[in-house]
């Protein structure tokens, strides 16, 4: 027992790691580009809402037939856990470790519905608790600059990815307009003061 819960827990942290990797990867692949003929994410994500959802106020919902365009398709969800558990399914195969596979299943449903719930909280705030902590606050600005330079930050959940792949963004290099609120943070240019000049 001791060792299932040993191997849950690799499974877990080893998945939540893969989860991160795992979004960097289609959202930058499949959902910013067609992949052949299969441009289902990329036109319901790159065309669809990045075109609804901009950097500026409309970062925020302001239609309510736009609202559709937040998620993703309901059965996303299933296909995509299932896709993850393909390399934890295969180690436990190949190592008699059951307990890896299902430790990712767990982060990997996890995973998935932080990724649904943030994404959907950035898009249609309305003062939820997860909306006042300092994580989301954080989040929010990496999502909004993805709204602004589309070849940027493309996790939403942790951004492992864009760390590791050099996508990561912490400012924006020129000033825009931006969306503001509570929770969405200053991203424009820092203004460094030297010798009372700003630079």
């Amino acid at each position: 027992m001791q060792e299932f819960i040993f191997w849950t827990t690799i499974g877990m942290m080893s998945g939540t790691v893969f989860g991160s990797l795992f979004e960097w990867v289609l959202h930058r692949f499949l959902m910013h580009r067609p992949f052949g003929k299969f441009d289902y994410p990329f036109k319901t994500h790159a065309l669809v809402h990045h075109r609804v959802f901009k950097a500026d106020h409309t970062y925020h919902l302001h239609r309510e037939e736009d609202k559709h365009t937040i998620p993703m398709a309901w059965w996303n969800g299933p296909v995509l856990i299932a896709t993850c558990q393909i390399p934890f399914l295969a180690a436990s195969w190949i190592t008699g470790m059951w307990g890896l596979v299902c430790g990712s299943l767990l982060a990997c449903g996890a995973y998935y519905g932080a990724y649904e719930y943030m994404h959907w909280c950035m898009h249609l705030p309305r003062k939820r608790n997860i909306e006042r902590s300092g994580i989301f606050f954080r989040l929010n600005g990496h999502h909004l600059l993805h709204h602004r330079y589309m070849h940027k930050n493309y996790n939403v959940v942790l951004p492992l990815g864009d760390l590791c792949f050099g996508t990561l963004l912490l400012r924006s290099k020129v000033r825009f307009a931006q969306a503001r609120g509570r929770s969405v943070p200053d991203v424009q240019p820092r203004v460094v003061k030297s010798f009372g000049l700003a630079q």
